[in-house]
């Protein structure tokens, strides 16, 4: 099974999403299960569009494969303003409060350490989320 990379970026009134390494399949939306669904639904028109007018449909879309959505830091917490507060990333990522603003600012961005701190926090408590039945 081949694995996509879907890029999400922060625009001005939205997301925009394209796969890494594939021109021409783009998708936008207000929020990640939009660009989700907007994206597979690009992805049909793409190959739709390409047997229609007889060009090649690039390899990675021939057989299975899976998508993984990837984002910048500036847009993560961008998209998260409001559910995560700054107090609470810092309490997670152990990162303070005000390199997260310049983090969400875009006035710098993270070191790939940094980048691999917050993920790592997020995904743990991905999982302690899912452990929990109410």
């Amino acid at each position: 099974m081949t694995q996509l990379t879907v890029i999400i970026e922060q625009t001005e009134n939205n997301y925009a999403a394209y796969i890494e390494g594939i021109d021409g399949i783009v998708a936008t939306g207000h929020s990640v299960d939009e660009i989700k669904t907007n994206m597979i639904e690009a992805i049909d028109l793409y190959v739709e569009t390409c047997k229609e007018m007889d060009l090649e449909i690039p390899t990675e879309l021939l057989g299975d494969y899976s998508l993984t959505f990837k984002m910048d830091t500036k847009s993560m917490l961008a998209f998260y303003y409001g559910i995560f507060t700054k107090a609470g990333l810092s309490r997670l990522t152990g990162i303070n409060q005000k390199q997260l603003w310049h983090y969400a600012s875009g006035a710098s961005s993270p070191r790939p350490a940094q980048k691999v701190k917050i993920e790592n926090a997020l995904h743990k408590l991905g999982e302690e989320l899912l452990s929990v039945r109410l």
